[in-house]
């Protein structure tokens, strides 16, 4: 929650006149707010008063948030509507372009781009005539063509992204592929172009023409297509970039011809669960409800040892097979034993042909390996890999494609040791 700063009740106030402008711009933020809830809202502040700041913060959460992952909107919208006196500078700084200059350049919050937009789509009818300087002149800017819409986006952390940048994104991130070669397999097939003679088979054609060869059987080695795991984080830290990365997966899944033999998907906080039938509905909005419904462990704590200790025990030998890609998404923050951490890692790696770490803390410059955790379990992922935007996930291909390809693995393994 944001810092509490005081509030100014005036005289002749109109709180539920307020209030429904309130709950306005939270359904704009994507929060199911309803005329009930504000009536709700309305009573409780009747009944509590309004008195004491902090309790007004918890009244309207009661009343309006129902889920875990729309906190943070609410949050950042109560602070712009309610406890700023400059919420609207504050919106507009968040939605347009940075001037760079002699000021700092402030980067958007968690949330708060969404926040702006739902409270400017209000506030916007009220203005009149744009602003201009002193002498008159009108004061423009145009960044329409400073960088494409879908550039900017591609480098844009799905952190700070708002609804309609997140919503172009998912249509980006549907057009993703990710392509994978076929493994050989020690198996042999019939193959009229085969580099292996095959001396039974042609044996037998000589026996049915008489013990005469005229022509050489051959046989060629198969190809098998790898199966991709993928175990996704969805604990607080990772709430934004999961949903995205979900997005992603059930494009690769859906997807027809991109080689893989079976997309198995599980997602990990407090415990595991697998959402791999989910996945296969046609719709990703239907998916992915059915797999948040599935995992009851949302924006929660973060487990990853013992997460990965069930899989390995009750799903290693099920969907890993010969030769499976594993695709581990975590910011590796975790509180458990490190030491236990690195078996599990451990096992995993050696189940599998490949172990692709993508975390979302590589956005930030100059990071280490400080935490247990991600110190645990560097060691055995054989590429590791920023993954907090669509340009990251663009990277993917090449990792799978080319095996030697470690990432930042090698950089970091340095720190460590």
């Amino acid at each position: 929650m944001a810092e509490h700063l005081p509030l100014d009740i005036p005289e002749d106030g109109k709180l539920a006149h307020n209030l429904i402008w309130f709950a306005r711009a939270l359904r704009s933020a994507g929060l199911p707010v309803g005329p009930a809830r504000v009536l709700d809202a309305v009573r409780a502040v009747e009944v509590a008063g309004f008195s004491r700041k902090q309790d007004f913060y918890h009244i309207l959460q009661a009343c309006f948030v129902s889920r875990a992952e729309h906190r943070v909107v609410f949050a950042q919208i109560f602070r712009l509507f309610w406890r700023d006196p400059r919420y609207l500078e504050h919106m507009i700084a968040a939605l347009t372009p940075a001037i760079r200059g002699v000021q700092e350049e402030r980067r958007a919050k968690p949330a708060e781009k969404r926040a702006a937009e739902a409270l400017l789509e209000g506030a916007n009818q009220n203005v009149e005539q744009p602003e201009q300087d002193e002498d008159g002149s009108e004061i423009e800017i145009d960044a329409s063509r400073t960088m494409s819409g879908e550039e900017r986006l591609r480098s844009l952390d799905f952190e700070q992204m708002s609804n309609a940048e997140m919503a172009q994104a998912k249509q980006m991130l549907a057009r993703l592929s990710l392509p994978v070669k076929p493994l050989r397999s020690r198996r042999l097939q019939t193959a009229h172009q085969g580099n292996i003679i095959d001396l039974r088979a042609t044996l037998r054609r000589a026996m049915r023409e008489g013990g005469e060869m005229q022509t050489l059987s051959r046989k060629s080695q198969r190809q098998r297509w790898p199966n991709l795991v993928v175990l996704c984080d969805i604990s607080g830290s990772m709430s934004h970039y999961s949903r995205a990365m979900l997005h992603f997966l059930h494009a690769v899944s859906s997807q027809k011809g991109a080689g893989w033999a079976k997309v198995h998907a599980f997602t990990f906080g407090t415990r595991l669960t697998n959402i791999t039938r989910h996945l296969r509905a046609r719709d990703v909005d239907a998916a992915l409800a059915a797999a948040g419904a599935e995992a009851q462990d949302w924006e929660g704590g973060t487990r990853i040892g013992d997460c990965l200790h069930m899989f390995n025990r009750d799903w290693s030998r099920r969907v890993m097979g010969q030769g499976a890609v594993v695709l581990l998404i975590t910011d590796g923050l975790d509180r458990d034993d490190p030491d236990a951490l690195a078996r599990e890692m451990e096992r995993l790696h050696l189940s599998a042909r490949q172990v692709i770490w993508l975390n979302p803390l590589l956005r930030w410059d100059g990071f280490a390996p400080k935490a247990r955790g991600i110190a645990a379990m560097l060691p055995h992922v054989d590429s590791f890999r920023a993954g907090h935007n669509v340009a990251s996930l663009e990277g993917l291909a090449q990792a799978i494609s080319r095996p030697d390809d470690a990432g930042e693995k090698q950089r970091l393994m340095r720190l460590i040791t």
